[in-house]
């Protein structure tokens, strides 16, 4: 097998730069309708018209700061520094850095994803939520796996060499 693709199936040939951006612009209206998600869910938490005892709270928020986090790490990683093929990277010890970071990126997307589910079972199913209060919770969880699917989506769409800049006079 060819050590020159990140996945074992190679992505097919058709992914030209229109469907790469179509990739990068889906991947930005995923990560903001899931914080505006997350976001509304906190700001009707607050409002008058919420007349239950549940409410948004930092607990709410942690699996989504877990997400978000998760999509930074991920996304920073250089893939062809994570394949050996940049310039002076290509050391064993830099590469098992680079997973290793990897990991942890995809453990904090899961964790977060976990965290919204514990969050919508443990605070709002198991304690007789109605539906407006269900509802924050159920934000919460749609806001992390949007997360998750922004962050996978990117991750795919992007190419290695479009990390530097290209300046030429």
């Amino acid at each position: 097998m060819s050590t020159d693709h990140l996945f074992r199936i190679s992505l097919p040939p058709i992914l030209t730069s229109h469907t790469r951006a179509i990739g990068v612009y889906t991947s930005g209206a995923l990560f903001s309708i899931s914080l505006f998600s997350l976001l509304d869910a906190s700001l009707w938490s607050s409002s008058h018209l919420n007349g239950s005892l549940f409410h948004v709270t930092f607990l709410d928020w942690v699996p989504a700061i877990f997400s978000f986090l998760g999509l930074i790490i991920i996304n920073l990683i250089n893939k062809d520094h994570l394949l050996g093929e940049g310039a002076g990277y290509g050391d064993e010890n830099h590469q098992w850095r680079l997973r290793v970071w990897l990991f942890v990126g995809f453990a904090a997307l899961a964790g977060g994803l976990a965290g919204g589910v514990a969050v919508l079972v443990l605070k709002y199913v198991t304690k007789g939520a109605e539906w407006p209060a269900l509802g924050m919770g159920v934000e919460g969880l749609l806001a992390n796996a949007g997360v998750m699917l922004a962050c996978v989506i990117l991750w795919t769409a992007q190419r290695g060499d479009e990390f530097g800049y290209n300046l030429t006079l």
